[in-house]
């Protein structure tokens, strides 16, 4: 082996090895880096005051109303996916609640973003600014990934600036994690800190593979545990965002238990994990695509369902229209059914937008639990949250989404539902 002589001598790493360059990211980082930028919000608020406050004293001194001011909100990431528009994609947790958004280039130069539109559910963002000679990565198909496979992200930690780092992809399809309501991450050991959020994840080609999101770890820094959402669901997310300003998602019309060792015995079932059908809504996908009160779903598109939330997630990540491929066990036989997702009304205005799954507790009392509830939503603007339980209504036990709907239909104007949220319990009256 020999080496550079020059790099021998400084001390430093050799140019060359038998005569060979060492291989570098650098040239396709030269390439990249201008398509990766730094964003920072700024929210607009108020000075509180408690008497400046009381529109009686304000009243009575002929005082105006306090002026807001803006403050520093986030800092994070983005990645230029159309030059010729202008459109970056982040998450929206960089530019949630923000009255000013700005971006700054590579090249230093800084341009106010407007936003596009947002899906809090899956943490993407769309903005867009108004600039030239911009540079764009490409994307790349994330279902082609493998463990193993080299990968680099880009972001802006900790303020600090352009940063590159790299690792593996250490998983593929990780969800239930909690971060996101819908979760399909990239799993990475690529050094991801505070300040990469919606920065990029690429591969040695230089193609977007993920937007980097999130990390795990106890004190909030690096532990070699990030989470990219992958380019192909970003992809679709995009597209609706571009179009409508929102995600349209879709129902399949099923309520559903997990698979216990019990149920699995009852059933037939071989496989350990999975959920059984306990209810399907009249003509929803799941009824026209021919599923039965006690099916056992194993699978969709040919990843194992390990429970509930595997079923909505992967439900909540397909387009409108879309078709899904699930394997069912029916009477200790194995079958495939495809059923089109679509868009279900509620069978009343009080539910529009909330999605309800039916629980059992340890003692074996059923109760209704609020998967999710999208904003602007009844239930939402009277301050109702994922993860509430609703007990009764107009003072009716509640044990089914049936019961539920049934009183809802029956309610005329107002609604009366008890609701807990931890040790908590209150009545709250919807009206329309």
């Amino acid at each position: 082996m020999t080496l550079a002589a020059s790099a021998a001598t400084a001390g430093s790493l050799p140019l060359a090895v038998d005569g060979q360059p060492l291989p570098s990211l650098a040239p396709m980082l030269e390439q990249v880096t201008p398509a990766v930028v730094n964003i920072s919000t700024r929210a607009r608020v108020r000075q509180r005051n408690a008497l400046l406050d009381d529109p009686f004293f304000r009243q009575f001194f002929d005082i105006p109303e306090t002026p807001s001011r803006t403050q520093p909100q986030s800092l994070g990431s983005g990645v230029i996916v159309d030059k010729e528009l202008g459109l970056v994609v982040t998450n929206n947790h960089v530019i949630e609640n923000a009255s000013e958004i700005l971006v700054t280039l590579s090249d230093a130069r800084e341009f106010q973003a407007e936003l596009i539109g947002a899906d809090p559910d899956a943490d993407i963002a769309l903005i867009k600014i108004d600039a030239e000679n911009l540079t764009q990565l490409e994307w790349a198909n994330s279902d082609a990934l493998r463990v193993g496979d080299f990968c680099i992200a880009i972001g802006n930690p900790f303020g600090l600036g352009q940063t590159v780092t790299s690792g593996i992809v250490s998983a593929v399809g990780r969800s239930g994690l909690g971060i996101e309501d819908f979760e399909d991450f990239i799993q990475t050991d690529a050094s991801i800190n505070p300040g990469n959020s919606g920065g990029a994840l690429v591969d040695l080609n230089g193609k977007l593979i993920g937007i980097n999101t999130a990390i795990v770890g106890p004190s909030g820094g690096n532990v070699g545990i990030g989470f990219a959402i992958p380019s192909n669901m970003a992809v679709d997310i995009i597209d609706q965002l571009r179009v409508y300003g929102k995600v349209q998602r879709g129902e399949l019309g099923i309520a559903a238990q997990e698979l216990t060792p019990e149920l699995a015995k009852a059933f037939g079932v071989e496989s350990r994990y999975g959920v059984v059908i306990g209810r399907i809504r009249p003509n929803s996908p799941a009824e026209k695509a021919g599923l039965q009160v006690g099916d056992v779903i194993t699978a969709i598109d040919g990843r194992p369902v390990r429970d509930i939330n595997a079923v909505k997630n992967r439900i909540g990540l397909v387009r409108l229209g879309q078709r899904l491929s699930m394997s069912i066990v029916r009477d200790s036989k194995n079958i495939t059914i495809e059923a089109t997702i679509e868009q279900l009304q509620s069978m009343s205005a009080f539910l529009d937008g909330v999605e309800l799954s039916e629980q059992t507790s340890r003692s074996g009392q059923r109760f209704l639990l609020i998967e999710s509830i999208e904003p602007g939503s009844m239930l939402d603007q009277y301050g109702l949250q994922a993860g509430d339980i609703i007990l009764s209504a107009n003072r009716r036990y509640l044990n089914s989404l049936d019961a539920l709907e049934s009183v809802a239909d029956e309610s005329g104007d107002t609604l009366l539902l008890l609701v807990q949220r931890g040790q908590n319990t209150q009545y709250v009256q919807l009206e329309k």
